[in-house]
């Protein structure tokens, strides 16, 4: 309560034009070891739907420190200075269903390449939902900045039909995840019930979310009874509400919506990645991604192989496959019209969605459906925060929160294409320079390719 208070007054001499200087000379306060000054920026601090003009935002020790009006926001001595002239400041963004490799059974090269991918494109938090080997010994190296990496929130491995068979399965392996420290534990297809509501109990019980899939057996209603932390791909709600081959109408999907806005169960839509994995898609256009350059040309070839062998196929529907997608779109624009909580999330590295490069395209998707610029933004972002309870310390440009963010050339509230128009990244504090950026985009296309 105490450090709430004092953020709150911190925020209030800021607007007053008082900014709190604990790096002024003569201070008793420990000095910041690195210090950076946004100067005469435009910061897009996703609180609420505005831009704040000709701010300077100053950066101590990974955090930001003060900020305020250019013209009476001091830049302390010493610090490194950014101009931020008709410039945009964001929060770095969230990929909320990312896979990571398993660091024992990876090469370094290409594990840390993939991190990398995520951090280029301003992706400065990862939520990864495929526990493996090596995985939290991976997550402190990065909250040391042994590595240039997102900060990672991790599930341990899946909660599935093959792993799980019965109840008993669910509770040990429940108790075992908590003991080993991992941030939530993940969902997959093929659980039964009973092992479901085993799994749930004791996760309760143990204070550790479950979150990804729901299972057949299980069905949307249940999960949202359950408090399922967060459900990934609008998964079954489709299927439960028997769409899968025809036009939904509004008065179809409405009680389920209702039911979901009500449970205050968090969703990551997935859908770009969707409409690859179930949708009619374009298969030149897949193949012709650019980003592909930056992954490993057999994994491109495996992704290839298996969307033309899908499209081929005779049982494919095309047009059981257009409803489907449709109607996921009309679904998330009645979710987001009704304030169901939304995260942003493009299930990377999976089919044709590249680390990093994907969360672009699923805003793209996303804004396709009839969401707003700010409602995409805050899913990745200050919405991020409250899904962590971090909400005082994450997620936004303001005093107190971490420094993670993303500096462009034009206001991404206009057009999320905007993100991508990126002057640099700046990881807990540490600054990355575009130019910087594409040189290692290069290096990490290059060793891809195998030149």
């Amino acid at each position: 309560m105490k450090r709430t208070a004092t953020l709150m007054l911190l925020a209030a001499m800021t607007v007053a034009g008082v900014i709190a200087r604990p790096f002024a000379q003569g201070s008793q306060v420990t000095p910041y070891r690195e210090l950076t000054a946004f100067v005469n920026v435009n910061a897009v601090p996703m609180d609420r739907e505005h831009v704040l003009q000709d701010w300077t935002v100053v950066v101590g020790d990974g955090k930001v420190i003060a900020m305020g009006p250019s013209s009476s926001t001091p830049v302390p001595e010493g610090a490194t200075t950014i101009d931020g002239r008709g410039k945009y400041l964001m929060p770095g963004l969230a990929e909320m269903h990312g896979h990571l490799p398993s660091p024992e059974s990876s090469d370094p090269e290409y594990l840390e390449s993939i991190l990398y991918l995520f951090v280029a494109n301003g992706v400065t938090t990862v939520r990864g939902m495929q526990g493996a080997p090596g995985q939290l010994e991976l997550r402190e190296r990065a909250a040391r900045g042994e590595i240039i990496s997102p900060q990672l929130f991790l599930a341990g491995p899946a909660f599935s039909g093959g792993t799980v068979k019965s109840p008993e399965d669910a509770i040990a392996r429940v108790k075992q995840q908590k003991a080993e420290g991992w941030d939530l534990l993940k969902v997959l297809p093929g659980l039964s019930l009973e092992s479901y509501d085993a799994m749930a109990k004791t996760a309760q019980e143990l204070f550790i979310p479950f979150a990804g899939h729901v299972p057949q057996a299980v069905g949307v209603e249940h999960a949202l009874e359950s408090r399922q932390e967060t459900i990934d791909h609008l998964d079954m709600f489709i299927e439960n509400l028997g769409g899968t081959d025809r036009p939904l109408t509004e008065a179809e999907m409405r009680p389920l919506v209702e039911k979901t806005v009500k449970s205050g169960v968090w969703l990551v839509p997935t859908m770009y990645v969707w409409e690859t994995l179930r949708g009619p898609v374009s298969f030149e256009e897949r193949t012709s991604l650019p980003e592909l350059k930056y992954l490993p040309r057999e994994t491109v070839e495996q992704w290839t192989k298996s969307l033309g062998s899908r499209l081929k196929n005779p049982k494919f529907d095309a047009e059981a496959a257009k409803h489907y997608i449709d109607n996921r779109m009309k679904l998330l624009k009645m979710l987001s019209d009704q304030g169901a909580r939304i995260l942003l999330g493009s299930d990377a590295p999976q089919q044709f969605n590249v680390p990093g490069f994907s969360i672009h395209r699923e805003m793209e998707r996303m804004i396709a459906a009839g969401m707003t610029p700010f409602q995409v933004l805050h899913s990745g972002t200050a919405a991020v925060g409250r899904h962590f309870r971090l909400a005082e310390s994450f997620g936004q440009v303001a005093i107190g929160h971490r420094a993670d963010f993303i500096l462009l050339n034009a206001n991404p509230l206009e057009d999320v294409a905007n993100v991508q128009q990126r002057e640099g990244v700046m990881l807990h504090g540490r600054w990355i320079p575009e130019a910087e950026i594409q040189k290692q985009l290069a290096r990490i296309a290059a060793a891809s390719q195998g030149s």
